[in-house]
């Protein structure tokens, strides 16, 4: 079965081979030019052979070109540090201006997704890039302190600057549709009930979200959201219009096969990032396998990782993942 026949059938619930398998990780250092990230996807993908790749850029290049400046210090989660933001006082928030995609980091991850798009052409490898909510990107413009307290403060001007990252998140899509993507991972990062209300996340975050994602082209057939944190508002993304949601069902709710009650795609998950696959050996990960496929008996299921995976994880550790789904058929 081929990959993309393998991952529609398993979003709409019929019979499999295998269940689809992938995990992804960010490139530091390489994702600062878009032929270093590509050829690191690329080689990646080729070693593993996933049932789909994803291009992770920069953590924050959606927000460099409004003049976030950044670091690597070595995390091994590709994590950079903000050295300087651009937002400092509420009025900021009306002065941004939309950005042209084709410009700067964004500029240089469509040249990735180019080279990658042109590499797995005949390989037949569906493949995703991420794409940050707007008000993920604000949360990076100003810090979470700052973010709340406008939204608490002056909620006019932060809506005018959210609807400004939202045109330019367009306008990115736009430019994404002469590519050769499947679709988009759609990173959300607020909306988590440890950082903020859900009523908050109504009034400010989603009505952006579903901006987004209803700009989506009709021919993108494997769109994703991958919700953070530990505390994710499942309930409020499982009516939105995507074929699959990821996020970290060993750590947060809900359980993958509560999950399936809710939402009618595909659940991504099974995996945790450090205890299985970095702490973990072949032959517990094997049975991790097992127990989340069993859980979810099989149906609408991609297994992966609640988040990107760690820079040190064992190689063995990866393989052995993928040796597992094939064995369990």
């Amino acid at each position: 079965m081929q990959k993309r026949e393998r991952l529609e059938k398993c979003i709409a619930g019929e019979t499999l081979d295998q269940n689809p398998v992938a995990l992804w990780r960010h490139f530091p250092g390489d994702d600062q030019r878009a032929a270093d990230l590509a050829r690191a996807v690329i080689q990646y993908q080729r070693q593993f052979d996933w049932d789909f790749g994803l291009i992770m850029p920069s953590p924050n290049y959606s927000v460099t070109n409004y003049g976030v400046q950044d670091e690597w210090r070595g995390q091994s989660d590709g994590r950079r540090r903000i050295l300087t933001r651009p937002i400092v006082r509420s009025l900021d928030w009306t002065e941004l201006r939309v950005q042209d995609p084709a410009r700067g980091e964004t500029g240089r991850a469509l040249e990735c997704v180019q080279r990658v798009g042109d590499a797995f052409e005949t390989e037949a490898v569906p493949f995703l890039i991420s794409i940050y909510s707007p008000i993920a990107q604000a949360r990076r413009l100003a810090g979470r302190a700052a973010l709340m307290r406008t939204m608490r403060m002056h909620p006019d001007r932060l809506r005018t600057g959210l609807n400004i990252l939202a045109e330019t998140t367009l306008r990115f899509i736009e430019a994404l549709r002469r590519t050769r993507v499947a679709g988009i991972c759609y990173i959300v990062e607020e909306a988590n009930y440890h950082r903020m209300s859900e009523a908050e996340y109504q009034a400010f975050g989603l009505p952006v979200d579903q901006r987004v994602l209803e700009s989506l082209p009709d021919r993108w057939w494997f769109n994703m959201i991958s919700l953070q944190g530990q505390a994710p508002m499942f309930r409020l993304f499982a009516p939105l219009r995507v074929q699959a949601i990821h996020w970290d069902d060993t750590f947060g709710r809900p359980e993958l096969d509560k999950a399936q009650t809710q939402f009618r795609g595909a659940v991504i998950g099974g995996l945790n990032t450090q205890e299985h696959l970095l702490h973990g050996t072949p032959a517990t990960l094997r049975d991790v396998v097992r127990q989340a496929l069993r859980r979810t008996e099989g149906r609408r299921f991609i297994l992966s990782a609640g988040s990107p995976i760690s820079l040190t994880t064992p190689l063995s550790h990866l393989q052995a993942v993928r040796d597992a789904v094939q064995q369990a058929v």
